[in-house]
Parts: structure tokens; C-alpha cells; sequence
């Protein structure tokens, strides 16, 4: 659950709008910025805003993992509850294994420098000689 929540009938459009931009990339949030500058410049400098701060204009390589999946209330209370709580708990699956897949390649990376470093100390220096 967000931190603020948005009354469910501005929160849909909003989502479905924030996730039909995304599934047409960058170009897409950058064309709707332009036309918001045009047409209404403080929606323009709020695309802006937000581009920067949910880092949609930086890097768009893990953006599949910021999506959260949006559905409708069934009217079942029980099963709404049952889905949320499942969702949840995928989400805090999936964000421990990109962590996990993180810290495989920081682990990588250190021993490929250190085998580095060890190689390279192990040379003779050539202007020692001379």
C-alpha cells in the first residue's frame, strides 16, 4: 500500500496511464512532457518532476521491477485481502533475489580485482631494471 494513498478513482487512470507510458519506453514519457509544456506548462514541469524522481529519465533497465501490479476490488473483502497479501509477499521475493543477484556480482567482481591485484604484483617491475 502507498505511503499516500490517492483516492481510487484518480489512482487508476494515473497507474494505467503511468504504465501505458512505460511500456512504450523513454521517447513516450519525453513526448508527453513536451506536450505538457505546450499545452499546460505546470503539467509539463510536473512530467518533469516526476521523470526525475522516479528516475524514468535516467535508466530504464530496471523499471519492470517498480511496477507494482494494479487490479480492482472483486467486492470479495476475503479474497482482496488473500491477493494483496500474496502480491506482497512476491514483490519481497523478487526484490530479495534481484538484491541476492546483486551481491553474486559485487562477489564476481571483488575476487576478479583481487586475482587482478595478485597477478599483477607477482611481475617484476621492468623499470627496476634499467
Amino acid at each position: 500500500m502507498p505511503a499516500y494513498p490517492m483516492p481510487s478513482r484518480v489512482a487508476g487512470p494515473l497507474t494505467r496511464a503511468r504504465d501505458w507510458l512505460d511500456a512504450r519506453g523513454r521517447p513516450a514519457w519525453i513526448i508527453a512532457m513536451v506536450l505538457g509544456f505546450v499545452f499546460f506548462w505546470p503539467l509539463g514541469l510536473a512530467l518533469l518532476g516526476y521523470m526525475i524522481w522516479s528516475k524514468r529519465m535516467f535508466s530504464c533497465k530496471n523499471r519492470a521491477s517498480d511496477v507494482r501490479y494494479y487490479a480492482p476490488s472483486t467486492g470479495n473483502s476475503a479474497f482482496d485481502a488473500y491477493r494483496e497479501e500474496t502480491l506482497k509477499r512476491l514483490e519481497d521475493e523478487h526484490r530479495e533475489f534481484v538484491d541476492f543477484l546483486q551481491k553474486l556480482r559485487e562477489a564476481k567482481d571483488k575476487a576478479e580485482f583481487d586475482q587482478f591485484m595478485q597477478n599483477r604484483g607477482d611481475k617484476p617491475e621492468a623499470s627496476q631494471s634499467a
